[in-house]
């Protein structure tokens, strides 16, 4: 069933955080940009504010000039009013346009740094939290939470300074005109921020819900989507058409209840500023008709000049008032989308302690070894020495040993027991056993995808912790059951083993692999391109392909986990000669269920439940007549 989980709720706090959070990342990134941009959105919103005060001044004057009778006096006094506001007007569309484009520039720019940033950060995860996290839901980070966060910067932002700033500059001119009508206005408003607590509230927590929702949702799709062939075999179809209508139901519930709320509370909102609206012309032709003292900053008498434009003033409050409400579910979500992205970006990276690293090297006239630039094929170990500020070279033999190495993937289920092995230079050490019994665990451990939980790992004397990850995995070749190939030609596949290989090292890796005589044949022969994962070739092929990306990268230790298991017994002829070619002179690691391919293995060592229960040659274990020899024979099945 599919899983149900959402977490620890977002607090307040939480939310705070991230969306300061976003906002000084985009200080950090626009440090120009962003200040002006701000000032044009509120000088758009001053200039919007004040056409009440034009408005009051124009009714005056004509109150002022009719009791005379001398419009021509009217006029003169009316039109360079109406002169000033439209020129404030042009300098605000001109200050809107500037900041659109800005904002358009500034987003864009936020975005493509943010998935950028992310990617980075992700390269530098450990392989265990590819292992825990769904890929679907790990996508969803790229794709709607950080749309989330364009809807937050591009428009939500920016429409709730602008309408924040309104709201302010028209509270102070109502102040500036009538304190008592300012009074009614904040009644009103009161009431409207009780509403937006209460629905928002509902809002907040279901869009929270819905992120994490579409994340779960699209990790099932893409799920079903990778195992489509497994789902069709085992007509599990009906099966994961349910499971996918709970997950979908979730979704829908969580975004259901999210928008039932968030569309109630702009309807509302709305309606209270008319009722507002009609309340404050009561209220204020009461006033007038009572003739009651007016209570404000100006000290000016209530008149019609002041509750005319003072209505309108009281629209424009409470629909600035509506725009901030509205926009407060985009910040929601947004800032759901934020946490979620700062989780990811907050994922402790890979830690990495090692000082040792691989060369190039060459011998000297007497015998030692100096790095050099080229390569020479000579690999040693560069291990500088803290204490004198000295620098040693090791030649990278390939010697490789484990002693009594314990290991759990979870605290207190531990897979390999008091593990002991020891890889002699050019040696060919293989792995047998059933699933699970810690055949590829141990593979890991060499590469350091996972660290041990007590024991020893020496690459030629060298504790492997002291060693550079990236310099360890350089030096070690693998080849996976699963094959990864990517979107690109044959040639670039190929030279991902050696990004600096020439196109003669690609051919004649493929050659030594096997993989020449069908790749030539393909319509574009090396040049033919690959997409979705090599779709349009077998699995055997996409594994030839494979062995030649390690061929070319020309390690000095191989790992070979089933790396002919996808290959049927002709072609795998045809490879082992490659094999046994690209094997010569290396330490090599293999994992097979063919037993048929370890047979030439110098040593052999069986596991069971995460122990070493026999060790020893092919004819050697043999001989013993245990559990080997009963594999072998067909007496019991690997599984």
């Amino acid at each position: 069933m599919p899983r149900k989980n959402y977490g620890p709720p977002a607090t307040k706090g939480d939310a705070f955080r991230s969306l300061f959070r976003v906002l000084k990342m985009l200080r950090g990134f626009y440090p120009v940009m962003l200040p002006l941009t701000m000032l044009c959105i509120l000088f758009s919103a001053a200039v919007s504010s004040i056409p009440a005060v034009f408005v009051q001044k124009v009714i005056a004057d004509i109150e002022k000039w009719s009791e005379s009778g001398d419009w021509n006096a009217a006029k003169d006094a009316i039109l360079p009013k109406v002169g000033l506001l439209i020129g404030l007007y042009v300098l605000s569309i001109i200050a809107m346009t500037l900041y659109q484009q800005l904002m358009a520039v500034m987003t864009q720019g936020f975005l493509n740094k943010m998935r950028c940033t992310m990617f980075d950060k992700m390269q530098n995860f450990p392989i265990r939290f590819f292992d825990t996290h769904q890929h679907g839901d790990i996508m969803s980070y790229y794709t709607n939470d950080i749309d989330t966060l364009r809807q937050l910067i591009s428009q939500s932002l920016p429409t709730m300074i602008q309408a924040g700033a309104i709201v302010l500059f028209v509270f102070a001119i109502m102040i500036y005109y009538s304190v008592w009508l300012t009074l009614v206005v904040l009644a009103g408003v009161a009431l409207m921020l009780f509403v937006s607590k209460k629905l928002g509230g509902g809002s907040a927590k279901y869009f929270v819900r819905q992120q994490r929702s579409v994340g779960q949702a699209e990790g099932y799709v893409q799920e079903i989507m990778n195992g489509q062939k497994v789902v069709q075999v085992f007509c599990r179809e009906e099966q994961c058409k349910k499971e996918f209508d709970e997950v979908n139901e979730q979704l829908f519930q969580d975004s259901y209840r999210a928008n039932a709320y968030a569309n109630a509370l702009a309807p509302i909102i709305l309606n209270i500023g008319n009722i507002l609206y009609v309340l404050i012309a009561a209220v204020g032709g009461a006033l007038l008709h009572y003739h009651v003292r007016n209570l404000s900053v100006s000290g000016m008498a209530l008149s019609i000049s002041i509750l005319v434009p003072f209505l309108n003033m009281t629209k424009q409050f409470t629909g600035n008032l509506n725009q901030l409400t509205q926009q407060l579910n985009a910040i929601v979500m947004a800032v759901a989308g934020a946490n979620r992205i700062f989780d990811l970006m907050d994922e402790q990276p890979e830690t990495d302690d090692g000082y040792v690293t691989m060369v190039n090297a060459k011998y000297n006239a007497d015998g030692t070894l100096t790095e050099t630039d080229e390569r020479t094929h000579i690999w040693a170990w560069k291990h500088p020495h803290s204490a004198d500020g000295t620098v040693s070279y090791t030649p990278l033999q390939g010697e490789v040993t484990m002693n009594e190495v314990d290991f759990a993937y979870e605290e207190g289920k531990t897979v390999l027991h008091d593990v002991t092995v020891f890889a002699k230079p050019g040696q060919k050490v293989a792995f047998v056993g059933a699933t699970g019994a810690g055949k590829t665990t141990i593979t890991n451990l060499i590469n350091r995808f996972y660290d041990i939980a007590d024991g020893k790992i020496r690459y030629d004397g060298i504790n492997i912790n002291k060693i550079r990850k990236s310099d360890l995995r350089r030096s070690l070749g693998i080849v996976l059951q699963e094959t990864n190939l990517f979107t690109g030609t044959v040639m670039d596949n190929i030279r991902y083993g050696r990004l600096d290989a020439t196109d003669e090292q690609c051919r004649d890796a493929a050659k030594l692999a096997g993989a020449d005589d069908f790749i030539t044949r393909l319509p574009e022969g090396y040049d033919t391109m690959l997409t979705g994962n090599g779709a349009n070739l077998s699995q055997g092929q996409r594994q030839l392909i494979a062995i030649a990306r390690a061929a070319v990268a020309d390690p000095p230790v191989m790992i070979l986990d089933e790396a002919t298991s996808s290959i049927d017994t002709r072609t795998e002829a045809i490879v082992s000669r490659g094999m046994d070619a690209l094997m010569k002179g290396r330490t090599v690691f293999v994992i097979a269920h063919r037993l048929s391919t370890v047979r030439n293995s110098d040593v052999i060592m069986v596991l069971d439940h995460g122990r070493i229960i026999e060790r020893g040659s092919h004819e050697s274990l043999l001989a013993k007549k245990g559990t080997y020899y009963q594999l072998y024979t067909g007496a019991f099945e690997l599984e």
